[in-house]
């Protein structure tokens, strides 16, 4: 069986603000050229030590519920050893231990096998970098 290799980068402005930014339609855009109706993998990888990949549901108040957890979990203190930044910036490089930057996903029949509330999001804490890139890679 041949398999092909499709790589892109997304670029994105996420702004002054902590979010969860759904990355889902931009995958399906990806995979109608990249996959084009092939089984194979998508890996989502953002190439910052300040963000990460999350596989949730997006719009019923998850995505704030995220938000608030990481904020009781990696408070935005002075207790981090990290300091460059906004005060509390440190936490923002502890994030990708909890939220990792990549997710590699099934790909069946070219479109993105989730489930049904399921959304590709990238998870952003750091208040002091708007810009990120997104890696799509599609193998199959």
């Amino acid at each position: 069986m041949t398999q092909n290799f499709t790589t892109r980068t997304l670029d994105l402005t996420t702004g002054s603000r902590e979010g969860v930014f759904d990355l889902t339609r931009e995958c399906a855009r990806f995979l109608q050229e990249a996959a084009q109706g092939r089984d194979g993998l998508l890996n989502v990888f953002v190439p910052h030590a300040t963000a990460g990949i999350a596989v949730i549901e997006t719009g019923a108040g998850s995505d704030e519920d995220l938000l608030a957890a990481l904020k009781d979990l990696l408070p935005a203190d002075d207790r981090w050893r990290h300091r460059h930044g906004s005060p509390g910036h440190g936490r923002d490089h502890v994030l990708p231990a909890f939220v990792p930057p990549h997710a590699t996903l099934p790909v069946v029949a070219g479109e993105l096998a989730l489930g049904t509330w399921q959304s590709v999001t990238l998870v952003d804490t750091n208040v002091d970098n708007p810009r990120r890139q997104v890696r799509l890679s599609f193998l199959g």
